[in-house]
């Protein structure tokens, strides 16, 4: 399986997803800017892979920092985690993984400044790892969900590449097949930024699973013909009832799927369920460039200066949601006592 990210002496190891499926390159940040900047750029995404990648980025700016006291050194570390929160305001991992380097700083602060480097440096290799082990048990959680033969529509990439190995969508999908599901999967192109057409299919591709790309405005259709028996998407930030945000597109499926009949299951770690907001009102929607929508391939697809609307989520209201799948178990309406029950369970070790 392809590593998206990793801890290296030399700095942080990416796959450039903005490359893929046509070339597979990897690149090296160097510094906590450069992390951040590949944040930002799409280099890296998917929102747990954001999240531990901001952890390696904080680790990286702290390790590398030219502070010659505990003060000083507090003073950087507080600049470079207010670089890295900056890059993108949907995906809570990104929150979640900085809140918990600082309060690693903190647990530690009155140690020696070496100590203060390795034991940051440690907690973002810890939290690859608790990564791997989420996604991992989700896909156990979320197998059974599956139907045993048939199609499966997915939106947006919530596999390897959005984490740190194995997914979260796709993890489920890839559990299932390995306990002897036959399943084809439906990717969505997910529009304008293709991670379905480019990352889902390639992935799946790999591991051998039948995978067939659609446009995002097929899906109504193949739902009515009888193609599609269940829908799982990622997340990157869940409100404490159970409203989703995830990438544009995925409200339309949603109520696609309840027109339908369909299951609309979400898979996700408890690092993206952020019981601190309500509902889905709360949280902020990032809006991205313009050029993402008005050209496609370096070439213009829509008229100089015509106004444009390219917000890179949509929430789903937690009626459309059959399931939420994450590492601690399954939550299933009435989510506001569900996911508070959840969050009362140990988390899955590494």
């Amino acid at each position: 399986m392809v590593k998206t990210l990793e801890w290296t002496d030399a700095g942080v190891r990416f796959i450039d997803q903005t490359k893929l499926p046509t070339e597979e390159v990897y690149v090296t940040c160097g510094t906590y800017q450069e992390v951040a900047d590949a944040i930002y750029t799409m280099i890296v995404r998917g929102a747990p892979a954001i999240g531990v990648a901001a952890a390696m980025g904080v680790a990286l700016g702290t390790r590398d920092a030219n502070a010659n006291s505990v003060s000083e050194l507090r003073t950087q570390f507080d600049q470079i985690c207010e670089t890295l929160a900056a890059t993108r305001p949907t995906a809570v991992n990104l929150f979640w993984a900085i809140r918990r380097m600082k309060n690693t700083f903190e647990s530690i602060s009155s140690q020696p400044m070496a100590s203060i480097r390795s034991a940051l440096i440690k907690e973002a290799q810890q939290m690859y790892l608790e990564d791997i082990a989420a996604c991992e048990a989700m896909g156990r959680n979320g197998a059974v969900l599956l139907p045993k033969t048939g199609g499966v529509l997915t939106h947006c990439n919530a596999g390897a590449l959005a984490t740190c190995g194995y997914g979260t969508a796709l993890g489920v999908i890839r559990s299932a097949v390995a306990q002897g599901s036959k399943i084809n999967v439906y990717a969505d192109e997910t529009r304008p930024f293709l991670q379905g057409s480019r990352l889902t299919a390639w992935e799946l591709n790999q591991d051998g699973i039948p995978t067939t790309v659609i446009a995002d405005n097929m899906a109504g259709a193949m739902m009515k013909q009888g193609k599609i028996h269940a829908v799982i998407v990622g997340a990157d930030r869940i409100a404490a009832n159970g409203d989703v945000a995830n990438k544009i597109g995925t409200y339309t499926v949603a109520i696609l799927a309840k027109e339908h009949g369909i299951p609309f299951y979400v898979a996700a770690p408890w690092s993206t369920v952020d019981l601190a907001t309500p509902n889905g009102d709360h949280i902020v929607i990032e809006q991205r460039a313009s050029s993402e929508v008005t050209h496609f391939a370096g070439k213009q697809v829509a008229p100089t200066g015509i106004r444009v609307e390219n917000p890179a989520f949509d929430v789903t209201p937690n009626k459309y949601v059959t399931a939420i799948i994450t590492e601690r178990g399954v939550a299933k309406p009435s989510y506001s006592e569900s996911l508070q029950e959840l969050g009362r369970k140990e988390p899955v070790p590494a």
